[in-house]
């Protein structure tokens, strides 16, 4: 397709979006070629990719993070944008189904085994433990209704309408940052304030200051700077920190073209091409413009009340500590390497590469001249890092660590989603199912190279690995490009090493029957 494709509408409508027809262009190519998935060798194991530190490393971590940690090196960066529409999915449901309202009804299905019926016999059976509980409560009264009589009474609609609803306390239109997470003897916490008070053990600086970054929705930051102001002063006292907390948006540029099913641009009724969310991927340029150090990834969701966080910081100082600990010694080869490199140091920095960061060296590279092979240890040790933290696999949906081979035959390790594979193939999926540990989204990245400048991160991404959905749009169907996941394929050129840390510090909240979860009901604080 020419440029000259595009009718001056369509230049306007890119041009709004600051989206340059070079990059339509490629995603159309994108979408024109076969699905490429990735080749899965076998799956990171301990000994094998995943680390397990021995205790007497701990306190070299631990004393390394603290040393960073004063200098103000580390900030946090949470995706914070995610609706919580999921959470009450099934909810939701049961709402837009009257006749599943029927008391005898419900109670007949949930006899039957089917789920939809079995969540909300749960909810009711369990509101009262609910963070939201006194809200829902509340929010009745002021319409003079009362919680527990509308349940005696088998009355469900209002309660729903109340709780799900812009007439009420609208839960499922917020993003999920701002439910209420946790309940305290002196009130509760969201999601956001949970990560406020999470991140100030392992990212307040010796002047007390504590960085954070959140991404969110355009028409949310003004309630994230609400609930951010409202309990400010009160975290600060408490805890002897000052925050800084910056906030940002999804770049309208990341957005992506939607096709049909024949591979041509989708229009709506009027005539516009469909652009679609780019995927979390589209987040590395707000990760690349915070222009940071060392800073520390943490979904929005995996989140512990403050009674569990003790064993969950420990975890992220030693993981901290560890990525410093690997920096200086990568940063001290590419010194070395820089310079006139000897012999000695070209064969002491290939044994670190593949030995300590599961580099795997091209063949023949032994016979290869010295400046040849200090140049390509340059170029490989010169990018980015990340230390992963990963658990035991006990079947919660996440991204893995995988040994993968690329098209020219090179091993890496990789954290790969299971859309980026191809099940329909019995050998990748019998690998996949072999997986014992997976990422749930704890990382910490190092983003300077040896000099202290800022790496472009748009340089280490894998452009081949974006996901293709099936999508809906006014009763047409659609197939949708994500962009490189941002922790998977964005990052996929980056030095990656995986750690095991214990599943304790594992906590998601992926629908609303994950706060009856006894790690997340609430104790004396």
């Amino acid at each position: 397709m020419e440029s000259s494709f595009f009718p001056d509408t369509d230049r306007l409508q890119m041009e709004s979006l600051g989206i340059d027809e070079s990059k339509i262009q490629e995603q159309l190519e994108r979408f024109r070629k076969c699905e490429a998935f990735i080749h899965l060798e076998r799956p990171c194991t301990p000994g094998d990719g995943v680390h397990r530190i021995p205790e007497r490393r701990l306190q070299k971590y631990l004393r390394s993070h603290q040393k960073a940690a004063g200098k103000g090196r580390y900030l946090k960066f949470v995706p914070a944008s995610g609706a919580a529409t999921r959470m009450f999915q099934s909810l939701l449901y049961i709402y837009h189904a009257p006749h599943f309202l029927e008391y005898d009804e419900l109670r007949k299905r949930a006899g039957q085994g089917v789920s939809i019926a079995n969540d909300f016999m749960l909810f009711l059976e369990n509101i009262a433990r609910f963070p939201f509980c006194d809200d829902l409560m509340d929010a009745l009264a002021r319409k003079g209704l009362d919680l527990d009589l509308l349940i005696r009474e088998h009355r469900y609609l209002p309660v729903l309408e109340c709780l799900l609803t812009e007439n009420g306390l609208k839960q499922a239109c917020l993003p999920k940052a701002l439910l209420k997470f946790h309940l305290y003897p002196h009130g509760s916490r969201t999601a956001f304030e949970e990560h406020l008070v999470e991140a100030v053990d392992y990212v307040r600086d010796a002047k007390r200051l504590c960085h954070l970054h959140f991404t969110v929705a355009p028409e949310h930051e003004a309630a994230f700077m609400r609930v951010f102001n409202k309990s400010r002063k009160c975290y600060e006292n408490r805890l002897n920190v000052l925050y800084e907390v910056g906030f940002s948006f999804q770049k309208p540029s990341t957005s992506t073209v939607a096709v049909d099913l024949d591979n041509e641009l989708f229009r709506d009724r009027h005539g516009r091409i469909v652009f679609r969310p780019g995927g979390h991927g589209a987040l590395l340029e707000n990760l690349d413009d915070l222009q940071g150090d060392l800073v520390y990834v943490r979904n929005i969701d995996n989140i512990a009340p403050h009674r569990l966080q003790k064993e969950v910081v420990h975890w992220k100082k030693v993981l901290g500590g560890m990525l410093v600990e690997v920096q200086e010694k990568i940063h001290h080869f590419l010194r070395a390497l820089h310079c006139d490199p000897a012999s000695a140091t070209i064969h002491e920095t290939a044994t670190f590469a593949q030995e300590q960061l599961s580099m795997q060296l091209p063949q023949g590279f032994e016979a290869w001249e010295e400046s040849r092979k200090a140049h390509y240890l340059f170029q490989r040790l010169n990018r980015p890092i990340r230390v992963c933290g990963v658990v035991k696999n006990v079947g919660e949906p996440g991204g893995a660590p995988f040994w993968v081979r690329d098209k020219a035959g090179t091993l890496s390790l990789q954290i790969v989603e299971k859309a980026q594979v191809n099940m329909d193939n019995d050998g990748q999926r019998s690998v996949w199912e072999s997986s014992t540990h997976f990422n749930p989204v704890d990382i910490v990245c190092a983003v300077r190279d040896f000099r202290g400048v800022p790496f472009s991160l748009q340089e280490y991404v894998d452009p081949e690995a974006v996901f293709i959905t099936r999508k809906s749009k006014e009763g047409k169907e659609l197939k949708a490009l994500e962009l490189p996941g941002l922790w998977n394929g964005s990052m996929s050129d980056w030095i990656t090493i995986a750690v095991e840390v214990p599943r304790n510090t594992f906590n998601p909240v992926k629908t609303v029957f994950d706060l009856l979860r006894p790690e997340h009901q609430s104790e004396d604080f």
